[in-house]
């Protein structure tokens, strides 16, 4: 079941009392897949040794990264005093290796200078990241927020001029430069950047509970700092800036550091 049906689930279910002790757990237990789970207000839910953010409709969040396989314990802390354990195994995945040939050199393997800019713009990257906004602005759901072929997909391996870098965390999307990029889910512009060295044109939405999202190589940013966005906002343009290879959106889906898979979020792309 795709995520905005597991919402719309929820939005019915939270309607209704839960009963003592009840705990829900609704996603894929696949790795790059992300869980909603459901239990009462006043409990206190930890995951992997973690403490985890539960709303006031009772609702918390939890993520499996690229190569998470488990076991992993779940426990919640009912406002009884009693408790709730699960160990959840993970699903595994196969992923696609990808060549790619003919970058610049300074592109792979960047020079001094350039390793400074990179770890600025990390540690603004990182602060993003780890925000945990009280609000389940997710709880609409997600759309996809660019058409076009999937060019790349979440946890393939790339070999850059025969060197092998990390895994991609996001999903491509081919798009002619200038077509629309839209927010696929509500949120605030949490960062909104013209051009940085890795993702050129970069905007994040901070989505609630440590959820945020990441558009990439923009050629125009149109969202600005702390506006609020809804599902369907224009927030920039397809672009090829920053270390890309032709015009395309690079969306990517992170829960505080846990990269997940935006595919597993919506349902097939509508052209």
């Amino acid at each position: 079941m795709k995520f905005w049906s597991l919402l719309a689930a929820f939005l019915l279910w939270h309607t209704q009392p839960l009963a003592a002790h009840e705990l829900r757990l609704d996603g894929p237990l696949i790795q790059g897949g992300l869980v909603i789970g459901t239990t009462e207000p006043d409990a206190q839910v930890r995951f992997d040794g973690r403490q985890i953010r539960v709303s006031a409709q009772g609702v918390f969040l939890i993520g499996f990264g690229r190569d998470e396989l488990g076991p992993l314990k779940l426990e919640v802390r009912h406002g009884d005093g009693g408790v709730t354990t699960r160990r959840l195994e993970i699903e595994p995945r196969n992923y696609k290796l990808q060549r790619i040939d003919g970058l610049p050199a300074q592109m792979v393997n960047p020079s001094a200078e350039a390793l400074a800019r990179i770890q600025r713009e990390g540690a603004m990257i990182a602060a993003v990241r780890a925000m945990d906004s009280p609000e389940p602005l997710f709880a609409g759901g997600f759309v996809w927020p660019a058409r076009g072929p999937i060019s790349g997909v979440y946890g393939s391996q790339r070999i850059l001029n025969g060197e092998p870098k990390r895994p991609h965390f996001g999903v491509d999307v081919a798009a002619p430069v200038g077509a629309p990029i839209t927010a696929p889910a509500d949120g605030v512009i949490a960062l909104a950047e013209e051009d940085l060295y890795y993702t050129g044109g970069t905007v994040m939405i901070d989505h609630g509970h440590g959820l945020t999202s990441v558009y990439s190589h923009m050629s125009a940013v149109t969202a600005s700092l702390g506006q609020r966005v809804s599902q369907g906002d224009m927030i920039g343009r397809v672009g090829a800036t920053g270390r890309a290879t032709g015009a395309h959106l690079d969306w990517r889906i992170n829960l505080f550091k846990t990269r997940l898979d935006p595919a597993l979020l919506v349902g097939p792309m509508v052209q």
